[in-house]
């Protein structure tokens, strides 16, 4: 007799489902049992944790006792010998060293030994040249020293002033005075650039003493500087200096006691300051000549001054009339005054390193005085690059459109130029310079 599917099927899904269900509570247990077991090792590690946190709490504040122990032993024993001993008593000698610190190592002491003596010892190895010293210049000295070394406001000028040194104001350059290159190449590798001291590479340092002498006419353009031939520099004063025998001969005679006697009953200006400094609305200085005697000035004596001279009045300015207006000749000469004014005015960027006028001077450029229209490199005494004497040699004259050109972007329109300047922008600026230039300066 046969059975029906679902009496079959029933008793077997039920099964499956006590089977399922003893399988999930066994399941359920052993979770629980793993979690219990992973919550007791936390516990037991917290435990080590805090254990160890109170021992080391515990032998810190040990150890923080016995010094303070120590520090009142100390102070004690001072008093008790500040209290019993003769202050003027002699500290007690030490036998042998007192054993603090250690010998420092070569690469230590030689962190610290970069001085660089006159014949190159000291130098590291390295090596540059005077173009690629003309960047590095351009982006790290030029602020304070300008472009060619002519020196901005009253920062120091580093190149020219050459058979200066006995005139009553003398130009003190690396080129002028400087005796001996060492001196430049551990200045500058120690101290600049200005507020970033000691960050210069040995290359660079080399480099921008390369340019430096470039721009002193010392070297050529293409001159490499480096470790190897540093000595064979001779700088322009290199004998400029005697060695001073003033202990051996002079300082006795000054450590006299003085005689305070047959002082002068009254002292007299004998002289001026031979120059003065204006300091333009526009910023910057110019050094001019004091044309003022010392006629009419009181003398003095321990009384004070034997008299004040009365103050005088500032002149009167003069009125200049308005103009009416002119025909177009005199309106054109108006413009032309107002273009050579502005043009002196711009000529303050080149006058630096440019002299124009009677009595000018050669300086790190050559003088400017009747430019315009003239060959180039023509002035005597001034030594020019190997790029300007090429172009002068093809038959560069100096009109009003090659100057353009020129202070437009130096370096474009004469290549390997020694003049560093960046150029004007403005065409404004250029035209004004030249119609100055035209005048002399006058």
């Amino acid at each position: 007799m046969s059975k029906s599917l679902s009496q079959i099927g029933l008793p077997a899904l039920g099964l499956s489902a006590l089977a399922l269900a003893i399988a999930v509570t066994y399941a359920n247990r052993n979770h629980g049992e793993s979690r219990i077991e992973s919550l007791e090792t936390r516990i037991s590690q917290v435990q080590a944790q805090e254990s160890s946190a109170n021992e080391q709490a515990q032998a810190q504040a040990s150890r923080a006792a016995e010094l303070e122990q120590k520090i009142a032993d100390v102070q004690a024993a001072a008093m008790e010998r500040m209290a019993s001993a003769d202050l003027t008593t002699p500290a007690p000698t030490s036998d042998g060293a007192f054993g603090i610190g250690r010998t420092a190592l070569a690469e230590e002491i030689a962190a610290w030994d970069v001085d660089v003596l006159p014949g190159g010892r000291g130098l590291p190895e390295g090596s540059g040249d005077a173009l690629i010293g003309e960047e590095v210049f351009v982006k790290k000295c030029a602020s304070c020293h300008g472009d060619f070394a002519e020196g901005v406001d009253n920062w120091p000028v580093l190149a020219g002033g050459f058979d200066t040194l006995a005139d009553e104001d003398p130009v003190k350059t690396v080129g002028s005075y400087w005796p001996h290159l060492s001196t430049a190449w551990d200045y500058i590798s120690r101290s600049m650039p200005f507020g970033e001291a000691g960050t210069l590479t040995a290359d660079e340092t080399y480099a921008i003493v390369a340019y430096i002498l470039y721009s002193n006419d010392l070297v050529d353009d293409d001159f490499v500087l480096s470790n190897e031939n540093f000595a064979e520099v001779d700088m322009y004063n290199m004998n400029g200096f005697v060695i001073d025998d003033r202990p051996e001969l002079e300082y006795e005679k000054w450590r006299t006691e003085p005689c305070m006697k047959n002082c002068k009953d009254e002292v007299e200006i004998t002289m001026r300051s031979v120059f003065l400094v204006n300091t333009p609305a526009e910023g910057g200085s110019e050094s001019v000549m004091n044309h003022s005697s010392v006629e009419g000035l009181p003398t003095f004596s321990s009384e004070g001054p034997s008299f004040i001279p009365a103050a005088t009045t500032k002149p009167a300015e003069e009125t200049v009339a308005k103009a009416e207006p002119a025909t177009q000749n005199a309106e054109e000469t108006n413009d032309n005054a107002a273009l050579i004014a502005a043009g002196k005015k711009a000529f303050k960027k080149c006058k630096a390193c440019h002299k124009i006028g009677e009595g000018a001077k050669n300086a790190s450029g050559p003088i400017l005085t009747d430019i315009v229209g003239s060959p180039a490199g023509q002035v005597d005494g001034f030594k020019y690059s190997k790029a300007l004497k090429e172009a002068a040699e093809d038959g560069l004259v100096w009109d009003a459109a090659a100057l353009d050109a020129f202070l437009t972007k130096p370096k474009e329109f004469i290549k390997k130029t020694k003049m560093s300047f960046g150029g004007l922008k403005k065409e404004n600026d250029r035209l004004a310079i030249i119609e100055y230039l035209k005048t002399n300066g006058e």
